[in-house]
């Protein structure tokens, strides 16, 4: 099966969480939005020719079927890359947390997006400001908090299981947009959550992934997407 993955092609945001899957799977995929057929994409969205459209990227094409939102793409790509256990309760355990994981991100976005989409970061500064305080001090380490429990409850190394799952490598790449944006609360915190650091040094220095983020198909964070850095947001 050679994949089609459909996400906007300048920044890593909820797209990032399939690549890495597909990645440490060594699966064959096409990154469309950044090659020749771009425009693909808004085709697909703005089109008729799908009978069960996504709302927004990211979505997958596997054949022909298309899939919609992450958590549904990892649900459906699981089990086909080796990248959950095989019985039914795993794979609605895999999907409960990382239904949590997107609950978490949302929660990043909002830190400076408080009030819309629509506006731009610096018509928003006053509210981001709070919202990140919230988040950074109460939310932040309530989530954290419960991922590694959940480490802890599994093996400490793996959240279900004794083998890596989508579940693993979502949570690296959520500590590696924490420490981006929120470099010195993540560094304060970070004595909380052991095994969760050490999820995200291991997964790292798994061969395919640690190929994947030396390589130019890894974008690296930046200020369009959903972690992003602003020294201001951090008490």
């Amino acid at each position: 099966m050679r994949y089609q993955l459909y996400y906007w092609p300048t920044i890593q945001g909820r797209g990032e969480f399939i690549r890495l899957a597909l990645e440490e799977a060594g699966a064959d995929y096409d990154d469309v939005a950044r090659g020749a057929e771009g425009d693909a994409m808004l085709r697909l969205l703005d089109g008729d020719e799908i009978e069960h459209p996504p709302f927004a990227p990211p979505f997958l094409q596997a054949g022909d079927q298309i899939i919609g939102q992450t958590a549904n793409i990892l649900l459906f790509l699981g089990p086909r890359l080796g990248l959950v256990p095989e019985d039914e309760a795993s794979r609605l355990w895999a999907h409960q947390l990382q239904l949590t994981i997107a609950d978490l991100l949302t929660e990043v976005h909002d830190t400076h997006h408080p009030i819309a989409s629509s506006l731009y970061y610096k018509n928003q500064k006053p509210e981001a400001l709070r919202r990140a305080h919230d988040f950074t001090g109460t939310r932040l380490p309530k989530f954290l908090g419960y991922f590694e429990r959940i480490l802890e409850r599994n093996s400490g190394e793996h959240v279900l299981g004794d083998a890596l799952s989508y579940v693993d490598l979502s949570l690296f790449q959520i500590m590696a947009g924490l420490r981006y944006a929120f470099p010195r609360t993540m560094k304060a915190l970070a004595p909380a959550y052991p095994r969760l650091m050490a999820l995200h040094r291991s997964v790292a220095l798994r061969p395919r992934i640690a190929a994947y983020l030396k390589s130019e198909r890894r974008l690296p964070f930046n200020q369009q997407g959903i972690f992003r850095h602003y020294a201001e947001l951090e008490r």
